[in-house]
């Protein structure tokens, strides 16, 4: 069997191939669109890998409606729009593309537009909040384009009830009602950090703190902790997304901590957020839309996770399994439509799916082409990390353990 990677840069091609037996008629590509290079490569490899493991295990199994695949990647590097522009019109360049996938390629998802132009079948699993302001006023126009994320409302309102629910329950003893929020310049971080004020606000909490730091590689926080121990707030939360500026951020913190909960958004689920942090991050908290539902009540995770342990020799965070799953519901569409090049109805199928995932029962509105949020379907998930494991504690009915007060509040 060929088992063909290519990856496809901003500035050059790359073709690496594998030959593990006789080579396979009429192969149909699959694309992904992900950081492998940069900041966020963490990120970009779990994406590959995770399409790279569906795909072997289709084409193991003989391929689907006498189609067997190839995975080509096109790496957006630093995410920048020429970056990911050109990446994305070479995946689209290629005629023998079937489908596109990616957990997010740039921060304003502004590449779903090029995809629709061409009926491209494009799955996505983040920066729902972007793909919902370019869906939603004409959703007839996307029907090849698709969010295994749900809306991210939940990331701007669910938080306050939770904190406020565990001070309720005495789980967590807060010395005021201040909150400090810091935020990376982009549309993800910025957007949760600005639905978060908003909800603090509302539930009557003191902003103490509420800065915006330019995207990049951050290597010092000590300026903005430096002001949270002038005024110490009850709550810290810290948007931004990449693993290792979260890592930098939670080792400074722990310099000189306050009594404050530390909230990271995301970034503590990246495996590489733990190698950095070690023991420095127990007692941090994070929530996930569209995360891996690991709990005894979706054993489809457990399946997923450890096909992907055998095969990389290490734990997943989010978008292994993501994309994973993407390429398998692509797959389930392709299977009832039969031709790869009718990428329309194959859109179509997808639109009508309604299948058990790692990351729980995936449906998908039909007005924003998200994923449908609820603990029926896609829930909201909040961990703790204690001792280098993580610990779900909300929803209540998904969960794996109970939140305990932080050991630097204690």
């Amino acid at each position: 069997m060929l088992n063909r990677r290519m990856i496809l840069g901003a500035t050059a091609v790359l073709a690496l191939s594998v030959t593990t037996g006789p080579a396979l008629a009429d192969v149909v590509k699959i694309g992904v669109l992900a950081p492998v290079t940069g900041a966020a490569a963490a990120d970009g490899q779990e994406m590959v890998n995770g399409v790279e493991l569906a795909v072997d295990e289709l084409n193991a199994a003989g391929g689907v409606a006498g189609h067997t695949f190839e995975v080509v990647v096109g790496d957006v590097g630093d995410a920048s729009a020429d970056a990911v522009a050109t990446a994305a019109e070479r995946l689209l360049g290629d005629r023998a593309m079937g489908a596109i996938m990616t957990g997010y390629a740039s921060g304003s998802n502004f590449e779903i537009e090029m995809m629709a132009e061409q009926d491209m079948v494009y799955l996505i699993s983040a920066n729902s909040a972007q793909t919902e302001g370019i869906i939603k006023p004409n959703p007839e126009d996307f029907g090849t384009v698709w969010s295994m994320t749900p809306s991210y409302a939940g990331y701007n309102t669910e938080i306050v009830p939770v904190i406020e629910g565990l001070v309720a329950e005495g789980k967590l003893k807060l010395p005021n009602k201040k909150v400090a929020i810091v935020a990376s310049d982009n549309p993800y971080s910025k957007g949760i950090a600005d639905g978060m004020v908003a909800s603090f606000k509302g539930a009557g909490w003191e902003v103490a703190e509420n800065d915006l730091l330019p995207f990049g590689e951050i290597n010092d926080w000590r300026a903005f902790l430096a002001k949270i121990r002038e005024n110490p707030p009850a709550v810290l939360i810290n948007t931004d997304y990449v693993s290792g500026n979260a890592a930098t951020f939670m080792t400074q913190f722990m310099e000189d901590p306050t009594d404050s909960l530390v909230f990271i958004q995301y970034a503590p689920s990246v495996p590489e957020f733990l190698e950095l942090t070690k023991d420095k991050s127990s007692g941090v908290v994070y929530n996930l839309l569209g995360g891996v539902l690991n709990t005894p009540k979706n054993p489809r995770a457990a399946e997923v996770l450890g096909r992907y342990k055998d095969k990389f020799g290490s734990e997943p965070g989010t978008y292994g399994p993501a994309l994973y799953e993407q390429v398998l519901l692509y797959a389930d569409a392709l299977a009832k439509v039969g031709d790869p090049a009718k990428r329309a109805e194959i859109g179509a199928e997808i639109g009508k799916a309604s299948k058990q995932t790692a990351m729980g029962r995936i449906s998908f509105d039909p007005a924003t082409h998200l994923s449908v949020q609820s603990n029926d379907g896609v829930p909201i998930q909040f961990y703790q990390i204690r001792d280098g494991e993580r610990i779900l504690f909300y929803p209540e009915q998904y969960a794996t353990g109970d939140f305990v007060q932080p050991p630097w509040m204690n």
